[in-house]
């Protein structure tokens, strides 16, 4: 190819994709806005009450200074003298006290931020004895009753607590210590100190750890919301390692994936033996799993940060592009396409499978997921698993790739799952997303294959494999696995901005996966008069059509019995909701008779499922279905090995079927096929059903979101 025409080539696909921005931008919902930026300071708690970035500070704060001048430790000009820290430390030795104990931590903080650029050293051994008072203020059995959580004082030893220990691991994560499995003896204030680092109650093993960032460093812009508690501990952002451990679910990690974590230092002395070093472990802990610890006889809060590390995540520029890659180059995306985990896989909590839409990403979903993880309740009892999937292939085959990558998921892990939760999986699916959840649990056969041939399906030609995969396509049965879907803004009936001009454009800029391309042959081979195109070269643009007849079959097919259904559907003006839409989607092909509830929501399409109403609504969903789990009896669960017949009326009453527990050492159960017996279309020829006249149809039962 000559200069001149690949530079015409690149021309007309960049022109191309400026058009589907400008046609169809309203699909796309992935921000491209930074999601965290450094700050310039770390953020810190004491910073106004101890003045730490004023011109002539640091300061200690007035209760302290009024302790010093009770013990003449100040100069005429009421600083503190060069030896207070030293002679407050004396007089608490002698007579030890609250007040004493906390003006001790403050002082020496202030004495670590005042060396730690030029004595690394002598900064660590104040910011250790900082730890060492601010803790026993909390937990010393002295101080049970006299400590008062209501003084301001109380709030602020946890603070000298938290910032000392960050100061401290800043100069540990300097000399490249910070990690799992350290282990050192030091004098520290003239006493031998043992350290250690471990990790507890993590689902991920040390291995597994690449490196650690403060939240502090960083400040939240990519995230509406912000949740975070308060209490003990430095929240830090783990960088997952991008080397494989081996164990079968590291394909269901992205690349330096990262995740939060709390740092928390126990410190114990053995009481029967003085010279015994001093025990300091730095226990690293999952506040996803653990949001409180038992420390003396206290239960007492862990601090914690969520949202920023999740940001961190999702920060990296590559992510940034996987809407517009999944959706131009479907056939290349196909590599990269799968389930992804956001945790490892935890026993016990129900999946939540969150599928985006067309020209999107995971990235869609992350304000909604962290809104949802702020929830205590849904943070205790769900994990969230996403689909990535090439977008610009029609959503038939997405929803075929996703039952596979289902079985896959089940024959991963279901040797964990005692509990059965795997089966009680959520499904949300947003714009073509929904379709693709729907279908999913939807009864294939002769309802999808009548749309696209007059012959049974027995009779195409062609290779085995293009035969198997308009098998895999058409003819399936209802994800047993999933017990409700949630759609939010799905074309069910298509989108008019999936008209003639966007389907010619998409079928020149999207590149397909050839074995779709090939089966669509076999049906020409065979029967010429079929509806070949929906099938050879449709992309996910054509699938969304009015006039697509497999969007007709999913819309007409049989749904799962055990499925519980809830919709969601924008609008965007205070027309009557027949004449109503959310800018891509009408109402009337957003809209759902048959769910167990429909909200409407005044919001645009791509914003849809980030709006506070639309999650507060995922929110009463799951937990009306934590409700349903713990109402249900499991005695009908079928194991391996174990018949029907011999459960006698176990499983009575109980109309939620559940998959056979397969043992890993057998072959996972493969998805169930319909039986292949073909009924004919009613009429002699293949004809498109009618599209519904949208001006003559009224909505009622419905309610709108308060």
């Amino acid at each position: 190819m000559s200069a001149f025409a690949l530079f015409h080539r690149r021309r007309r696909i960049v022109f191309g994709i400026v058009l589907i921005l400008v046609c169809v931008c309203g699909v796309s919902g992935c921000a491209t806005s930074r999601l965290v930026k450094v700050r310039t300071v770390p953020q810190n708690p004491l910073s106004e009450k101890l003045k730490l970035s004023a011109w002539r500070g640091p300061k200690p704060s007035e209760r302290t200074v009024q302790t010093l001048r009770r013990y003449d430790l100040t100069e005429s000009g009421g600083d503190p003298s060069p030896e207070a820290l030293q002679g407050l430390m004396e007089y608490y030795r002698k007579t030890p006290s609250h007040e004493t104990c906390y003006a001790i931590s403050e002082l020496s903080y202030l004495a670590g931020k005042d060396l730690e650029r030029s004595h690394n050293q002598a900064a660590m051994q104040h910011y250790f004895n900082c730890v060492l008072y601010s803790y026993e203020y909390l937990f010393h059995p002295r101080f049970a009753d006299s400590a008062n959580p209501y003084d301001p004082q109380f709030r602020g030893a946890c603070d000298l607590y938290n910032v000392s220990l960050e100061a401290g691991l800043r100069q540990i994560q300097k000399a490249g210590q910070l990690k799992p499995g350290f282990r050192k003896i030091d004098m520290v204030g003239g006493r031998e100190v043992e350290f250690s680092i471990r990790s507890e109650g993590l689902n991920w093993r040390d291995q597994e750890f690449d490196q650690f960032k403060f939240v502090s460093d960083y400040q939240l812009t990519g995230l509406t919301n912000k949740y975070r508690t308060h209490g003990l501990g430095v929240p830090m952002i783990a960088v997952r390692s991008s080397k494989s451990s081996g164990a079968l679910q590291d394909k269901y990690y992205a690349p330096n994936l990262s995740f939060p974590i709390t740092a928390f230092l126990r410190l114990k002395k053995d009481e029967s033996n003085p010279n015994a070093p001093l025990q300091a472990e730095l226990e690293l802990k999952d506040p996803l799993e653990q949001t409180r610890i038992q420390v003396a006889n206290y239960e007492i809060p862990l601090e914690s940060d969520i949202s920023t590390p999740l940001a961190y995540f999702l920060d990296s520029p590559k992510l940034k592009h996987l809407d517009t890659y999944g959706l131009v180059w479907a056939d290349k995306a196909k590599e990269i396409s799968g389930l992804y985990m956001v945790q490892p896989y935890q026993p016990g909590k129900i999946p939540v499978l969150m599928v985006h839409g067309l020209w999107s990403s995971p990235m869609t979903w992350m304000e909604m997921m962290n809104d949802l993880r702020g929830v205590p309740e849904i943070r205790d009892r769900y994990q969230f698993l996403f689909y990535l999937y090439p977008s610009g292939q029609p959503f038939w085959e997405t929803t075929a790739d996703l039952r596979d990558n289902l079985q896959e998921l089940r024959t991963t892990f279901a040797h964990m799952d005692q509990e059965h939760e795997l089966d009680e999986m959520v499904v949300v699916g947003h714009s073509m997303g929904g379709l693709v959840s729907r279908m999913l649990t939807s009864h294939g056969g002769d309802v999808y294959w009548n749309k696209i041939s007059e012959k049974p399906i027995q009779q195409v030609g062609g290779s085995e494999e293009s035969q198997a995969q308009l098998k895999r396509l058409f003819y399936f049965e209802p994800e047993q696995s999933i017990k409700r879907v949630v759609t939010i803004g799905s074309p069910n009936q298509g989108s008019g901005l999936a008209n003639n001009f966007t389907q010619w454009l998409g079928r020149k800029l999207i590149s397909l996966p050839g074995h779709t391309m090939e089966a669509g042959m076999s049906i020409l081979t065979l029967d010429p008069s079929g509806l070949l195109n929906e099938i050879s070269s449709a992309t996910s643009i054509d699938s969304l059509s009015p006039k697509s007849p497999i969007l007709q079959a999913n819309f007409e097919s049989k749904k799962a019995e055990w499925v519980r259904y809830h919709n969601v559907v924008g609008i965007t003006s205070d027309k009557p909701l027949e004449q109503n839409s959310d800018g891509v989607v009408p109402y009337l092909s957003a809209h759902l008779d048959s769910v167990e509830s429909e909200v409407v929501v005044h919001a645009e399409h791509s914003k849809l499922h980030r709006h506070p109403k639309t999650v507060l609504e995922v929110q009463r969903i799951l937990l009306d279905h934590l409700q349903q789990v713990d109402a249900t009896s499991h005695s009908d669960v079928i194991h391996a090995g174990q018949r029907e017949d011999q459960l006698g009326g176990a499983n009575q009453g109980h109309s939620l079927p559940r998959r056979q527990v397969e043992s890993p050492e057998f072959e996972p159960q493969q998805t169930v096929q319909s039986e292949m017996k073909w009924t004919p279309p009613s009429s002699a020829r293949l004809q498109r059903a009618p599209v519904i006249d949208q001006g003559e149809w009224s909505p009622a039962g419905k309610s709108l979101a308060p």
